[in-house]
């Protein structure tokens, strides 16, 4: 009888300031505004909660909250446009809403553009809903965008 072997599960590790040599590419590769090494580097410092989406030794995404009392705010959540459209980005979202929740975590806060038809479609199928607007919050190839702000009871 032959094993049947089932691909590992992708896991959190917690980011450190030595992964951003690997995180920075991923960054930089799928968004027009990426964060600046410096974002990183300045949330780890204030104890941000900032993880890495692992497989295996294989970077596949990440994610930064910060927490305040009993709400997370997500700052990035990011999937490497090589595993993108595999689940993997609500796979890392439940992750991180499990990871928070064990810090008493009882809701979450995000902003989204109104252009990412993806993002905002996994946080409306993973329960999150609009309460509030951001005008002019992100920069654009052509003035600012808006922000959909969305919270999620946990």
């Amino acid at each position: 009888m032959s094993a049947v072997f089932k691909p590992a599960v992708p896991q959190l590790a917690p980011m450190r300031s030595g992964d951003l040599g690997r995180v920075m590419p991923i960054e930089r590769d799928i968004y027009d505004f990426p964060w600046t090494r410096g974002n990183f580097e300045d949330s780890l410092a204030a104890g941000y909660s900032c993880w890495l989406y692992l497989d295996g030794s294989e970077l596949i995404g990440y994610c930064v909250m910060m927490l305040a009392v009993d709400e997370a705010h997500l700052l990035n959540l990011s999937v490497a446009r090589a595993a993108q459209g595999q689940g993997h980005g609500r796979a890392l979202l439940n992750a991180a809403m499990a990871a928070i929740r064990t810090h008493g975590a009882s809701a979450m806060l995000l902003e989204v553009r109104p252009s990412n038809t993806i993002g905002r479609h996994l946080y409306a199928d993973t329960g999150f809903a609009q309460v509030g607007l951001r005008k002019d919050y992100y920069p654009a190839l052509h003035g600012r965008e808006d922000a959909l702000v969305l919270r999620r009871d946990l």
